[in-house]
C-alpha cells in the first residue's frame, strides 16, 4: 500500500506542474493592438493640452479628434478579433495536451500493473546471497537430474514426431559394432583404449549415463596418470546427461580437474555455468572472465562465453569491463612439421605468427614450463638465439629451486638452430 501512495503523490506533483505550465500565459508583453490603443489615447491628451497652450486653433482640435477617435475604434475592433482567435487556440492546445498527460500516466499505470512487481519485497545482498546457497544446496543429485533430463528429452522426440519429424534412428552396423565393443570391453576391463572408445560412442548414441560410467572407469583405471582432461570430460559428460545442469558430481569432476590444473578453460567454463544457475553472476562472471583467459579462440565454449560474459560483468558490478581477447597457445610439434611441406616464406611467416601468440601471451598471463620451453625451442628453431637466451634466462628466475622445471629450460637452449623440424 505504501508503494501506491508514493506513486500516487509523484503522479499529483508530476501532474501539478504540467497545469502549471499549461496554464501559464505564454508570455508578458502587451498585444500590438493594446500599444497602439495607448499611443491613440496619449495623443488624444496631448491634443488637448495643445489646445489650451494655444498651439491648435479649435477647428484644428477637432480634426484631430476626428482623426485619432477613428484609429482608436479601428484599433480595438482589431483586438477583439484577434483575442477572440487567440482564445481559442491556447484552449484546444492545452485539452489536447492535458488529454496526452492523462493518458500517458493511465498507461504508465497499466503498464506496471501487468509488468511490475509492486507487492515484491525489498532484496538485501545478504537475503539475496543466502537464497542463492539454498538453491546451489538444493539441486538435484545425479540421477534426479537424467531422469529429468530423460523425460524431457522424450517428451520433445514424441512431439516431434507427431509434427512429422521423428528423430533418426541409428544405423543397423553401428549398432552391431556397438555391441561387439560392449563385449570387447567387458572381456578386457582393463583397456583404456577400449574404454576411451565405448564412452565416446555411447555418447554419440544418447546412452549418457553409460557414457559416463565408462570414463568414470577410465580414470580410476588410470589412477594416479589421470590428467585433469580426463576429470574434466568425466564432469562435461555428466553435465550433458543432467540435461545441461552441473550437478554436485559433476562439480567435484571439475573441481578436481582444477586442482590439477588451475587454467583448464573448459572446467572454469562449466563451474562458472554452474554459479549462474545458481544466482551467483559474480562468480560466474569471475569464472567466465579467467576462462577466457587461458582458452584458445577456437575453443568451443569460447563463443557461448563472449554471448553472456558482458551481461555477468554487468549484473556483478563491472560496469567498465572488456573482454579479453584469447590469444593461441602457440605452436604444437605436429604444426612446426606440416610447415614443412608448405613454401619457404609461407612457412617462416605461419610459424612467425604462432610463435608470437605465444610470446604475447606468456607476456601478458605467465604460462607453464612447458609453454616457456615451447617458445624458446621456437625461437631457436627460427634461427633466433639471442632473443631464445634471454628468454631463457627470464625462464630460470620464473622457475628457481624447481629442478624439474629448470631441466625442461635447459633442454630447450639445446634445440638446434633454425631446423624448422626440431621443434618439441
Amino acid at each position: 500500500m505504501l508503494f501506491w501512495i508514493i506513486c500516487a503523490t509523484l503522479v499529483a506533483a508530476i501532474a501539478f506542474a504540467l497545469a502549471l505550465t499549461l496554464l501559464r500565459p505564454r508570455g508578458q508583453g502587451l498585444p500590438a493592438g493594446a500599444q497602439d490603443l495607448q499611443v491613440y489615447r496619449a495623443q488624444l491628451a496631448e491634443v488637448e493640452k495643445d489646445l489650451a497652450r494655444g498651439v491648435l486653433s479649435p477647428e484644428e482640435a477637432a480634426r484631430s479628434r476626428v482623426e485619432i477617435s477613428r484609429r482608436l475604434l479601428e484599433a480595438d475592433r482589431a483586438l477583439q478579433a484577434a483575442g477572440t482567435a487567440a482564445a481559442e487556440a491556447p484552449r484546444r492546445g492545452t485539452v489536447a495536451a492535458a488529454a496526452l498527460v492523462v493518458a500517458a500516466l493511465a498507461g504508465a499505470f497499466a503498464i506496471y500493473d501487468r509488468l511490475g512487481a509492486a507487492g515484491l519485497p525489498d532484496a538485501p545482498l545478504a537475503g539475496r546471497l543466502a537464497e542463492a546457497e539454498t538453491l546451489y544446496q538444493a539441486r538435484p543429485d545425479q540421477a534426479a537430474a537424467e531422469a529429468t533430463a530423460t523425460a524431457e528429452r522424450k517428451a520433445a522426440e514424441a512431439q516431434a514426431a507427431a509434427a512429422g519429424n521423428p528423430v533418426p534412428q541409428p544405423d543397423p552396423k553401428f549398432l552391431e559394432l556397438m555391441e561387439r565393443l560392449r563385449q570387447a570391453v567387458a572381456a578386457r576391463p582393463n583397456d583404456p583404449q577400449g574404454l576411451a572408445l565405448l564412452s565416446e560412442n555411447e555418447m554419440a548414441l544418447g546412452n549418457f549415463r553409460a557414457g559416463w560410467e565408462a570414463q568414470r572407469r577410465l580414470i580410476a583405471l588410470k589412477g594416479d596418470r589421470a590428467e585433469a582432461a580426463d576429470y574434466t570430460r568425466l564432469g562435461e559428460l555428466m553435465t550433458i546427461a543432467a540435461g545441461g545442469l552441473v550437478t554436485a558430481d559433476a562439480e567435484a569432476a571439475f573441481a578436481k580437474a582444477l586442482d590439477m590444473n588451475p587454467k583448464d578453460g573448459l572446467a572454469l567454463f562449466y563451474v562458472g555455468l554452474m554459479m549462474g544457475q545458481n544466482d551467483r553472476p559474480d562468480r560466474a562472471f569471475r569464472l567466465w572472465d579467467a576462462s577466457l583467459r587461458a582458452s584458445p579462440p577456437e575453443a568451443p565454449w569460447v563463443a557461448e562465453i563472449a554471448q553472456g560474459i558482458e551481461t555477468l560483468a554487468w549484473l556483478a558490478g563491472e560496469q567498465d569491463y572488456t573482454p579479453p581477447l584469447p590469444v593461441p597457445a602457440g605452436p604444437s610439434a605436429e604444426q612446426m612439421q606440416a610447415a614443412e611441406g608448405m613454401a619457404p616464406a609461407d612457412r617462416l611467416a605461419m610459424i612467425r605468427g604462432m610463435v608470437e601468440n605465444l610470446n604475447a601471451r606468456l607476456a601478458n598471463e605467465g604460462g607453464s614450463a612447458e609453454d616457456w620451453t615451447k617458445l624458446i625451442s621456437s625461437l631457436r628453431v627460427l634461427g633466433e638465439a639471442d632473443r631464445a637466451a634471454a628468454i631463457a634466462t627470464e625462464a630460470r628466475t620464473k622457475f628457481t629451486g624447481r629442478a624439474g622445471d629448470l631441466a625442461k629450460i635447459e633442454a630447450a637452449t639445446q634445440v638446434p638452430l633454425g631446423t624448422i623440424g626440431a621443434a618439441p
